[in-house]
């Protein structure tokens, strides 16, 4: 299965949901774009989680274009995707990779985020395109974190660094670089213990991460990953603020979007938080973590409306 289609089919759920309300909305012989229309519009949107200021900027643009005239499902689709591309638009956010030694990812999240698969995916992704990775187990507290990021490791063919139990995951992080170095390993990505953004001695305990890994590599970790659920929806957004300000987080992986019907999280988002998303998560197995780019998304939300791919790559 193609990249596009992989993001085709975890954005399932939301494409269905969008496809019979829409269908609900505008008749095949169209409809008058009148305030009962808008109104309705708006709950439509609303219903996917894309936020109060993308749906309004939405409506706003339909009523600016159409308001008083008859449109067909075809003129309103093609303004939505194309105000929803240019409300998401962000520079080309791959993993910046450091110029010399190892590139160090630091990944964190709350607790059933799907952090640790992520970890696996980023792996496998990195393994494949023939870099030398190394995965630092510093979930320390949760030995069923720990067992399974090492079952992943020997599924992948990466080393994995690991603590004994309950021992602090920055002595952890530190070893896990100092393996990296040892090994002139390219990648090194550090999982860090789920926790809620609420837990302020948890959130501190990610400084300390952070301080251990620039001991050996001052100008690390060069990407701060933070895993979002996207069935939470908004309170994905909350997570983010929180997260960002104990440590810079420098993008989001949107984690689970195959398993909800608010794949527009990925728009509010966006909108509040500022950072780049830089993958989403589109299903279970290894290999379905996409890099994220916004038009290919919009194109793939509405695929299921349409009936017809717009996109092949």
């Amino acid at each position: 299965m193609g990249l596009f289609d992989r993001l085709k089919q975890g954005l399932k759920k939301t494409g269905q949901l969008l496809k019979t309300d829409v269908r609900d909305l505008i008749k095949s012989e169209g409809r008058l774009i009148d305030q009962p229309f808008l109104d309705e519009m708006r709950a439509i949107l609303f219903k996917t989680d894309m936020g109060y200021d993308a749906v309004e900027q939405i409506v706003e643009e339909v009523a600016a274009n159409y308001r008083g005239r008859v449109v067909t499902m075809q003129q309103m689709l093609d303004t939505w995707k194309q105000k929803l591309k240019a409300l998401m638009a962000q520079d080309d956010a791959p993993i910046k990779f450091a110029e010399s030694g190892p590139t160090v990812i630091m990944v964190c999240g709350v607790n059933g985020s799907g952090k640790t698969t992520t970890i696996a995916k980023l792996a496998r992704l990195l393994h494949s395109q023939g870099k030398k990775v190394v995965l630092g187990a510093g979930d320390t507290f949760r030995a069923a974190a720990v067992e399974q990021l090492t079952i992943w490791s020997d599924r992948i063919g990466v080393p994995i660094v690991k603590g004994d139990p309950g021992a602090h995951p920055a002595s952890v992080a530190y070893r896990a670089v100092e393996q990296a170095l040892k090994d002139k390993a390219e990648v090194v990505i550090v999982d860090t213990a789920g926790r809620l953004q609420t837990q302020k001695n948890l959130m501190a305990e990610l400084t300390k991460i952070q301080e251990a890994i620039r001991k050996q590599i001052p100008a690390a970790p060069h990407e701060v990953i933070l895993v979002l659920d996207a069935t939470t929806g908004q309170n994905g957004i909350s997570q983010a603020s929180k997260f960002t300000e104990a440590v810079d987080c420098t993008g989001i992986v949107l984690a689970k979007l195959d398993g909800t019907a608010k794949g527009g999280v990925v728009v509010a988002i966006r909108q509040q938080v500022g950072l780049p998303v830089k993958f989403i998560g589109v299903g279970e197995k290894s290999e379905d973590l996409s890099p994220f780019v916004p038009d290919q998304f919009v194109d793939a939300l509405f695929d299921e409306v349409t009936g017809e791919s717009t996109s092949s790559s």
